[in-house]
């Protein structure tokens, strides 16, 4: 009996785009879905309440650094990630292989796992496939990820072939390890910029008894084209019948193409992330680039809200652009609150929209139509 299963409820007619259910034992999610980053146990200056409010189902948590901070054996004492932060909802732990592996010369990759030095205080760690899963089991999400390895871009063809077999193995080594019954594990394919080697890792994954599956090592810094074109055939050989998750892309763009081949779920520190810079997240139809520098002076007398007909907590309470700019020039924490609420509704929102048009067969029109606005 699986943890996590997904119901496919309708696929658009004239695209691959698709809508669902993700069963989770913290509720029942409408797909396709963006999950918030919850890196250290917390969504960046919002509060769980918030955090429901706006719409949120799943969030994301790291376990690359609740492992270091404040350690998964505290987060089991105190019942699990989902009472350790007072969030009843979804929730989905990464395996920590994309930061132990941006950490460049601070680690060393063996067949048995990974050796680095913590980024906080230099103490050397080691995870692997075993490890990675227990941390995830004492943190209790909902959802646990199989430690993979990921490849950079550029790489050579015999590197990210090693690479990928290597995490094949892995992969088989997560789903061997001890686990909860109360949990899902998703298989993570790799196979970096080659058609051949992205669709072996699919195939080979989907031969495996994951409860979904994701697709890594995409917007590493590739062309947008070519990244386009490895999810395309990731996901054509990925099962029908289990979700498919893209990792760590947020922008409105990159959700309508992964929506259009088939993906289910999205995770990304983009909206908060610009937030704190003092970029608001708007419709391309309000601005041509669909964002708000608020730093710019062409804000100073605007009393207009960050976008008209939003329901989020800065537009409907009519906090202007004009105080929102003073608050980001002055540097007051309120105002990188409201454009985080703000940009975190404007992607829940984004995605619901999205869902409709693919439960009404007119998913091409609303891609065609967002996309009319940024040319």
């Amino acid at each position: 009996m699986h943890a996590i299963t997904y119901e496919l409820i309708h696929k658009d007619k004239f695209s691959r785009a698709r809508a669902g259910i993700l069963h989770t034992p913290h509720g029942d999610f409408l797909t396709p879905i963006f999950m918030p980053v919850g890196t250290q146990a917390t969504v960046k200056s919002i509060s769980p309440d918030e955090l429901e409010e706006l719409g949120a189902g799943i969030i994301l948590s790291n376990t690359y650094h609740l492992f270091l901070r404040p350690g998964a054996d505290l987060i089991e004492e105190a019942g699990g990630l989902h009472k350790f932060m007072h969030w009843n909802h979804g929730i989905l732990t990464d395996s920590g292989g994309f930061q132990v592996f941006s950490l460049g010369e601070l680690r060393k990759i063996t067949e048995e796992g990974v050796t680095f030095r913590s980024h906080i205080d230099g103490s050397k760690k080691f995870l692997s496939p075993e490890i990675s899963i227990e941390v995830q089991m004492k943190l209790g999400s909902d959802i646990a990820m199989a430690f993979d390895e990921c490849i950079p871009y550029p790489a050579d063809y015999n590197y990210t072939k090693e690479s990928t077999e290597r995490t094949h193995r892995w992969a088989e080594r997560s789903l061997n390890a001890e686990k909860r019954n109360d949990q899902g594990v998703f298989g993570i394919c790799q196979g970096g910029m080659y058609f051949d080697l992205r669709q072996h890792s699919a195939e080979t994954l989907s031969e495996m008894d994951f409860d979904g599956f994701a697709i890594g090592g995409l917007s590493v810094g590739e062309p947008k084209n070519l990244m386009y074109e490895m999810l395309e055939v990731s996901t054509k050989y990925l099962p029908e019948d289990k979700a498919r998750y893209l990792m760590g892309v947020g922008t409105p763009d990159h959700l309508i193409e992964g929506v259009a081949r088939g993906v289910d779920m999205f995770d990304c520190v983009f909206p908060t992330r610009v937030a704190r810079n003092g970029l608001a997240m708007v419709s391309p139809s309000t601005s041509a680039k669909g964002r708000l520098v608020m730093k710019n002076s062409c804000f100073t007398h605007d009393h207009e809200v960050l976008e008209k007909n939003c329901n989020c907590y800065a537009c409907r309470n009519n906090f202007t652009r004009a105080y929102i700019r003073h608050l980001i020039r002055a540097d007051e924490i309120f105002g990188l609150r409201l454009l985080t609420l703000h940009n975190l509704y404007y992607l829940q929102n984004f995605m619901r929209r999205m869902r409709e048009s693919i439960l009404a067969d007119e998913f091409n029109n609303f891609r065609e139509e967002f996309f009319s606005y940024c040319d």
